[in-house]
């Protein structure tokens, strides 16, 4: 009985440290003066309301832009880690030791660096600016995420089904997705979401590889809270957090559903 009510005690404890800052961040989203000492605001407005949907940027481009360029990266980025991870771990390819390392390069060059590299890249390349410029730098980023999430995934599930399939007269494709994919499935998904997020809250690298042509949340978001102005980033974050956590649980409820259906 006493571990129970430490444990409520901690859960307690944990969900109010998550829950007050973000009641505090929806506070602001309405408040016109907020002076200290005070527990309250003065005055309330709903300026940034207005700023958010009819100022100068548009809050659904800028969503669907978001969106639309987190979703390729997540989708590019699975597949290739999922191709890397049949080859070291299913095919096993010579060198897929160094493949596995080469793959956890990028976390360790510094994100400043590998910008102001890149972008002279992408320049070279005539992709800057431009939203092919902006995924490649956001799957360099995301790739060492999915490219480890499916390497354990497929490690762990083998290609004992596969090769019992191929018995049966299965082709290797049809072995596949009949045999290993549900299996992988729920990492599949995981990467995926993963690599969303890690597009989804990009800013340097957004600014650097677009130019300021590409808008996504995040680049909107960050000079709001540089300029001071908290009202603006605070509704700005919130739509930014609630937006991305929208597509994480329906990420998670696909998991779920999987992982039912398979059981």
């Amino acid at each position: 009985m006493k571990d129970r009510k430490a444990m409520n005690a901690v859960l307690l404890i944990t969900a109010l440290i998550i829950l007050l800052p973000v009641i505090v961040i929806l506070i602001w989203t309405v408040t016109a003066r907020w002076p200290w000492p005070g527990l309250l605001p003065e005055n309330y407005t709903l300026r940034t309301v207005k700023e958010m949907l009819f100022g100068s940027n548009s809050l659904i481009e800028i969503l669907i832009s978001s969106v639309v360029l987190a979703t390729l990266v997540a989708i590019i980025g699975t597949v290739i880690g999922l191709m890397t991870a049949r080859a070291t771990e299913i095919y096993r390819i010579r060198g897929r030791h160094v493949v596995g390392t080469a793959a956890l390069l990028p976390l360790i060059v510094p994100g400043t660096v590998f910008a102001m590299g890149i972008q002279v890249l992408l320049i070279r390349m005539h992709i800057n600016d431009t939203i092919a410029g902006v995924v490649l730098v956001h799957l360099v980023v995301a790739l060492p995420y999915c490219v480890t999430i499916m390497m354990d995934v497929t490690a762990a599930a083998g290609d004992s089904l596969e090769e019992q399939a191929s018995v049966l007269g299965a082709g290797p494709l049809r072995s596949f997705i009949d045999a290993s994919l549900p299996q992988i499935m729920p990492g599949i998904l995981s990467s995926a979401s993963m690599a969303y997020i890690i597009s989804y809250s990009q800013y340097f690298t957004t600014l650097l590889a677009g130019g300021g042509k590409i808008k996504t949340l995040a680049l909107v978001l960050v000079p709001y809270i540089q300029s001071g102005d908290r009202a603006l980033a605070s509704i700005y974050s919130t739509v930014f957090v609630g937006s991305a956590l929208i597509v994480f649980f329906l990420l998670e409820a696909a998991i779920h559903r999987l992982m039912k259906t398979e059981s």
